[in-house]
């Protein structure tokens, strides 16, 4: 009975990893949303690290998170560590590319929950007298994140943390100067 169940169990393991290591080895996530301002008004917003608690759907998520804040105040080499509850976990992003009202892409290493070393990345594109804003992440996807992957949609769930985030950016971006 036990050898039965140790095989049974042996399989399911092997099947998990396999479907799990046919699953691609990077992921790309991306939301866009348009929002009716210039992108001069929310290009700031997003390249001013320290405006993020002004939209970031991350900030609700532990009002307590201890930040920091180094480098330069906005643009390349701006840098914003975190460390916070189970949520939001900890790690660090630096701007490595700014180029002004059009795009901003970011180094995004994760410390907790798991680590990890994405790629962030902001678009925005002129659309309708507004702008469309693409918030993207991508990265490798190890043989872990492929396994839990399996049982959890991280295009889903973090997607929707984009959605929310960039509605809060339509927020703050679409507010009359002087709010």
């Amino acid at each position: 009975m036990i050898k039965t169940l140790l095989a049974i169990l042996l399989i399911a393991i092997a099947a998990v990893l396999v479907l799990a290591a046919r699953k691609p080895a990077a992921f790309r996530v991306e939301r866009s949303l348009d929002i009716q301002a210039a992108s001069q008004k929310i290009f700031p917003l997003v390249d001013d690290l320290q405006q993020w608690r002004s939209w970031s759907p991350y900030e609700d998520k532990d009002p307590a998170m201890q930040r920091s804040f180094s480098g330069p105040a906005r643009g390349v080499g701006a840098a914003y560590a975190w460390s916070g509850n189970r949520e939001v976990g900890a790690g660090r992003m630096e701007i490595t590319t700014s180029v002004p009202d059009r795009h901003i892409v970011m180094r995004l290493d994760f410390l907790k929950p798991f680590k990890a070393t994405n790629t962030a990345e902001f678009t925005f594109t002129p659309d309708n007298g507004g702008t469309r804003v693409t918030w993207a992440m991508s990265g490798e996807a190890s043989l872990l994140c492929r396994v839990i992957g399996l049982f959890i949609d991280m295009d889903k769930m973090i997607g929707k943390d984009f959605e929310a985030g960039l509605k809060r950016l339509k927020a703050v971006a679409e507010r009359p100067t002087g709010s």
